[in-house]
């Protein structure tokens, strides 16, 4: 992959790619860093991409992907800790930023009722704007699988949020 390539690579893809991460993090700093990282490892991998193997869009969410959940490994513990902090700060909002905080709130609420890779396709199809069978050529795993797992995901998520 030559330069004028990898900044196509970057022009196409960079919007989506931090909508993915701002929507999977709900830490908009936290995606930019994740954004930086991910075209970071594109750019140093660039002589290994294969496009007989995956799209550059593929490509690009695999790496991100890993970047996340590496991310959220080794950040569990701070976050959780953050979270219980910021919960007390919600008493201080008003107005607006209050129903913001509750929605976002009973959103959350109804995200966690979901399993882990139900979470993952959600945010990928509705962060990332994925299709759903990019996301399974992105996750290795059969397209049924993958509809069938948006689907309860989108089914639980109706259900809580009733």
């Amino acid at each position: 992959m030559r330069d004028e390539q990898f900044e196509r690579l970057y022009a196409d893809h960079a919007q989506a790619l931090y909508g993915f991460l701002s929507y999977r993090t709900g830490d908009r700093v936290l995606a930019e860093d994740l954004l930086a990282d991910t075209f970071e490892r594109a750019l140093r991998a660039r002589r290994r991409f294969d496009p007989r193997k995956a799209s550059e869009k593929t490509w690009l969410y695999t790496i991100a992907l890993n970047l996340l959940r590496d991310s959220a490994r080794r950040a569990s513990v701070g976050r959780r800790a953050f979270e219980h902090v910021a919960a007390g700060e919600g008493a201080a909002t008003s107005g607006d930023e209050f129903e913001a905080v509750e929605q976002r709130d009973v959103l959350e609420r109804a995200l966690a009722q979901l399993s882990a890779e139900e979470r993952e396709v959600v945010a990928l199809r509705y962060g990332a704007d994925l299709t759903v069978p990019e996301i399974a050529k992105l996750l290795d795993e059969k397209l049924t699988t993958v509809e069938g797992r948006v689907y309860r995901a989108l089914r639980k998520l109706r259900e809580a949020m009733d």
